[in-house]
């Protein structure tokens, strides 16, 4: 496993780190058992950054991690916390009330990396409210470091200016070698700013592995039926794409998933993806995207086919 550090901060993380959406009923992971299984083979391989959130299965991701953690016997330095404070909980009460139950959930003293998971665009929270929220619980040691999960960059730089001892060391945001709009805006803005970006979805919820032809889409039945990159008209795009990820993969003798992942990491040095797993198997398989690098030529390859790609969002 490779490993780099955290933002501006000293905090060691492993370049791939295991997303926890899917202890939900979102994707169908509602067995303690399972999820124990995949934490436990993620620190087997090394990561050591999880990143959960308050309202995957409405707290059932942070329990499960929790316990997991505890009856696994991980010390508290060999595991990098991060879990996200949804828009809906940000009045400045109910920021230290949400975090304290998530500290429980969770079963530590303190969370490394306390993200803001969307903003507060329904309940109008003042920014500089809920921010100062979360700095006064840094202060605290309740919370290691602040972040900001699917905020554009005119949001963060207004939730900076809100800061007045610490700053923000992570973006979180949906970023795959098929939908590249972070690349834009916001992985120029963390590389100025000595930022970490966490990419959710780096497998484009595995749309890039071409599992499924054409026919299958009808098939699926979790979250990803009304993903707009399984509707037809852009998943027969993604196809041809997948296509190529596999030959790769056969060449250097990896998994799609793996051909995948180290595109990402060859992007940026900021990036870190935070791909979910159902198995200790999919954990593994992760795992070894990092350690190694396509060839520049075999990058650019992908990088082609994937900016010929016209994804649309507007399917129905």
């Amino acid at each position: 496993m490779e490993y780099t550090h955290l933002g501006s901060t000293g905090l060691k993380v492993s370049r791939i780190g295991l997303g926890a959406w899917q202890f939900s009923e979102a994707w169908g992971i509602t067995d303690y058992n399972t999820a124990k299984s995949v934490i436990s083979k993620a620190l087997e391989v090394g990561i050591n950054l999880i990143d959960t959130a308050m309202v995957y299965g409405r707290g059932m991701s942070e329990q499960f991690i929790g316990s997991a953690l505890k009856e696994l016997g991980v010390k508290r330095d060999e595991v990098v916390v991060a879990t996200k404070i949804p828009g809906d909980f940000l009045a400045y009460r109910d920021v230290f009330k949400a975090v304290d139950r998530s500290l429980k959930r969770l079963q530590v003293d303190y969370i490394d990396v306390m993200q803001v998971h969307w903003p507060p665009c329904w309940h109008n929270h003042p920014t500089c409210e809920y921010m100062r929220a979360l700095e006064r619980l840094v202060e605290l040691g309740k919370i290691g470091y602040i972040g900001l999960s699917d905020f554009p960059v005119e949001l963060v730089e207004a939730a900076r200016s809100c800061l007045a001892k610490t700053d923000i060391e992570v973006l979180q945001v949906r970023y795959n070698i098929v939908e590249r709009q972070a690349e834009k805006e916001i992985i120029p803005y963390a590389e100025a700013n000595s930022m970490t970006v966490l990419a959710w979805s780096p497998l484009a919820k595995g749309a890039v592995l071409g599992k499924y032809t054409l026919e299958d889409l009808q098939k699926i039945s979790d979250i990803r039926r009304n993903d707009a990159l399984f509707h037809p008209e852009n998943y027969e795009q993604i196809l041809k794409l997948a296509n190529e990820i596999k030959r790769i993969a056969e060449k250097y003798g990896k998994t799609p998933a793996q051909v995948a992942l180290n595109w990402l990491l060859g992007y940026s040095s900021v990036v870190l993806p935070i791909p979910g797993a159902k198995s200790p198997e999919q954990v593994e398989d992760n795992a070894g995207a990092a350690g190694w690098r396509l060839s520049y030529e075999d990058w650019r390859r992908l990088d082609e086919i994937s900016s010929s790609l016209r994804i649309t969002y507007v399917i129905w």
